[in-house]
């Protein structure tokens, strides 16, 4: 709690301690108070007691420790992409995805109260990112953050009337900042996906609604092996929604991939294209089946 600044160390101990009485309900989320992620707690899990965490590995740490029943954790943005180091603190883990979320996002600029001109704004990386062309278009300097929440809570601290923060409209109110300018976006659909995470799986039936399920490989050092390796799911009709690559270690010598198919394991299908991936691939690890909380598109 010593890392984030002083105007949110009191909500974050208070929401501490009610997740402490309760950790069957207390869901993890990186940020501070007021951040897009506390937001998707409460929207994902209704009867959350949300944990504020300072770092991803904390909020993984904290339902590894049994101090939270799962967390909620940002994966991927429809316009910056997917987050930072979640592909491979993800896997480290040892937790299971047991469900997503999406969340519609738009970011105010909030300042202190009788402020000057805003020249400098603090947000986490990924809400500048997604602001990039509002800031150059303003003449605002970016300043990276933690987390967008735990930077109106700095800018509050500081004191500073140029700065700004970029973060969701209820942190102005939680740091008692004024809100300068609402809906700040480079696009009107912005969206971040968020995934659950537990210690275990959750029971889903093959024929229980659409689900997803969630892996990694590493392909073999040969000549076309991910064409080898993704070949059964195109034979066996199988629709693979995200493929991304990733590099471990220095050597660059082996790249490990990370996908959602839309289907279950046991799903005849499913299971003969896993199997095909198996055979071309060192390894693959499932990370999660969970039901599907949004259609893709296709077209």
């Amino acid at each position: 709690m010593q890392n984030y600044p002083a105007p949110a160390q009191a909500l974050v101990a208070e929401m501490t301690a009610a997740a402490e009485a309760e950790p069957a309900r207390a869901v993890a989320f990186q940020g501070a108070p007021g951040a897009n992620s506390h937001i998707a707690v409460l929207q994902a899990v209704p009867n959350a007691l949300p944990v504020p965490c300072f770092s991803f590995e904390d909020a993984l740490d904290a339902v590894r420790d049994f101090r939270a029943d799962c967390a909620v954790i940002p994966i991927e943005n429809s316009l910056h992409g997917r987050v930072a180091d979640m592909h491979f603190l993800l896997p480290e883990s040892g937790l299971v995805i047991t469900g997503e979320h999406f969340l519609h996002i738009n970011y105010t600029l909030m300042a202190l109260p009788g402020h000057d001109k805003i020249t400098k704004v603090m947000s986490h990386p990924q809400a500048l990112g997604q602001c990039r062309h509002w800031l150059r278009a303003n003449g605002i300097t970016p300043i990276a953050f933690p987390d967008t929440a735990g930077a109106a809570a700095a800018v509050a601290e500081a004191g500073d009337p140029h700065l700004g923060a970029l973060a969701p409209s209820i942190a102005a109110g939680i740091y008692g900042l004024k809100s300068v300018e609402d809906n700040i976006v480079d696009s009107a659909d912005n969206t971040t996906r968020f995934v659950l995470l537990a210690r275990e799986g959750r029971d889903i039936a093959a024929d229980n609604g659409p689900v997803m399920t969630t892996f990694i490989f590493e392909v073999k050092n040969i000549p076309a092996a991910l064409y080898k390796a993704l070949g059964g799911f195109a034979t066996n009709g199988v629709q693979m929604t995200k493929l991304e690559s990733y590099q471990r270690g220095a050597s660059f010598s082996a790249t490990e991939f990370y996908a959602d198919i839309e289907g279950h394991p046991d799903e005849p299908h499913i299971r003969r294209a896993l199997e095909e991936l198996a055979f071309h691939t060192k390894w693959v690890r499932i990370l999660g089946t969970y039901p599907r909380a949004r259609e893709r598109g296709f077209g």
